[in-house]
């Protein structure tokens, strides 16, 4: 479905003294995500879990390596030619837009202006009020509403491929449940393949793969039974990837 291969994303950090010196935030990984799976990835802040998500969806260049979507080379596709293939995107902190609507977003994201239609994709996500539709996407809505319309707009695109990068951020313990749900129904019915990036154990758990990155590498690719030693102990902070020939008690392979 999704792979990636030998992928990298470095940055030049400068010093003042040397001219600059190259940093991997995304160091040689490789993986395959298959279709219709639930993929949480997790691991400390600063570790590369939202580059790597930004790489997928092509708001980062890739420095080197490939990336591959249903077969095809994606790795110098635009963002706007990897939703077309059926890659969608709900970012962290979404976007408000002073002066427009939900009704004219959802319309701009899916084509659809019937208003029966429009109301089913409410439904769909959990939002019961017609009334909602005509409310504008601005300061005024709280964490809980702007992230059901981030949610809306992914999820009425029917994606073959939805990353969702920390879904959980501005909102209430009690919404959580509910979104994990929302996620696990999509994925199952629509056979839709679900990246979700989160340190919030509810989708660790509804995931069937999570992968634990660290210093640009995975550091454990497994079940949330076998992850757990490594979240609780902290030992993935002290996660050092083995070099090729390398025999170190210190490092994982």
């Amino acid at each position: 479905m999704l792979e990636l291969k030998d992928l990298y994303f470095s940055v030049t950090e400068t010093d003042g003294t040397n001219g600059g010196r190259k940093r991997d935030i995304i160091d040689g990984l490789n993986f395959t995500f298959e279709p219709g799976k639930f993929y949480a990835i997790t691991g400390p802040n600063g570790s590369g879990k939202t580059t790597l998500a930004k790489l997928i969806m092509g708001i980062n260049p890739v420095s080197a390596g490939a990336i591959r979507f249903k077969g095809r080379d994606i790795t110098g596709l635009t963002i706007t030619e990897r939703a077309k293939a059926g890659i969608a995107y709900s970012f962290q902190q979404p976007a408000r837009f002073k002066g427009i609507t939900f009704r004219d977003l959802l319309s701009m994201a899916t084509g659809i202006e019937e208003e029966a239609k429009l109301l089913d994709l409410l439904r769909r996500v959990g939002i019961c009020s017609l009334s909602f539709l005509d409310k504008a996407v601005d300061a005024k809505l709280s964490g809980g509403e702007i992230k059901k319309i981030e949610l809306a707009t992914t999820i009425a695109r029917n994606p073959k491929l939805a990353i969702y990068d920390e879904p959980d951020t501005g909102i209430d313990l009690w919404t959580i449940g509910p979104m994990v749900n929302l996620l696990k129904r999509e994925q199952t019915e629509h056979r839709t393949t679900t990246i979700v990036i989160s340190h919030n154990r509810a989708f660790l758990k509804a995931a069937d793969v999570v992968l634990m990155v660290n210093r640009g590498k995975f550091a454990y690719v497994g079940n949330l039974d076998g992850a757990l030693p490594m979240l609780t102990d902290l030992s993935i902070c002290n996660f050092k990837p083995c070099r090729e020939g390398e025999e170190d008690a210190r490092c994982f392979r």
